[in-house]
């Protein structure tokens, strides 16, 4: 629905701009082919409907629609600095938005991906610094860390910085700082040497 609304209101912005006819057409293509800033301008603006609607085929998916729209836009804008009559317009065109919009939605996906993995380490170095916790009587240190998890002891301490990040960011940081000491709950105390370890 948000989606929608947001096609609507974008399209109700830009009914004030004239769409390309096949004669106008034409002859900005040619301007824009000689270099023509305000031809350029002009085929741009005029192509902005049929980009909304290219990127409209991606309307479900990882991003929302609003930052494929500025990604598709901005690549319709060098697609026509990029022009010079060499092939036609609308395969140019179409190539280059598509080629942002499904990058833009690659890189989001390999992101996500990078995100899930972290956070899945994140939970193993949890209950292994619980686990160690419970069998030394006393918190891991980062070397036994490292070892019982088969990671360096930087890449523990990676680890251990983006569970501290996500808590500050998620606003629970002072919240665990003011638990009681012998919360065994408490991933930033329990187990985890954070002041040796950092």
């Amino acid at each position: 629905m948000m989606e929608q609304d947001f096609f609507d209101m974008y399209l109700e912005e830009m009914g004030d701009i004239t769409p390309l006819d096949s004669n106008e057409k034409g002859s900005v293509l040619e301007g824009t082919a000689r270099g023509d800033a305000g031809a350029r301008s002009r085929l741009v603006e005029g192509c902005l409907r049929e980009v909304l609607e290219m990127v409209r085929e991606y309307g479900d998916s990882e991003l929302p629609l609003s930052d494929l729209v500025q990604e598709a836009n901005t690549a319709l804008m060098l697609a026509a600095i990029e022009y010079d009559g060499s092939e036609p317009w609308d395969e140019l065109m179409t190539r280059r938005v598509k080629e942002s919009v499904e990058l833009a939605l690659e890189e989001q996906r390999t992101e996500k991906q990078i995100e899930e993995t972290m956070a899945a380490r994140v939970n193993v170095l949890q209950t292994v610094s619980q686990v160690l916790a419970k069998e030394l009587g006393r918190e891991a240190t980062l070397e036994e860390l490292s070892s019982k998890m088969k990671m360096t002891e930087d890449e523990v301490k990676d680890i251990m910085k983006l569970a501290l990040d996500a808590l500050t960011v998620n606003g629970e940081g002072q919240a665990a700082a003011s638990q009681d000491e012998e919360d065994t709950s408490n991933p930033v105390r329990n187990g985890w040497n954070l002041e040796e370890g950092l």
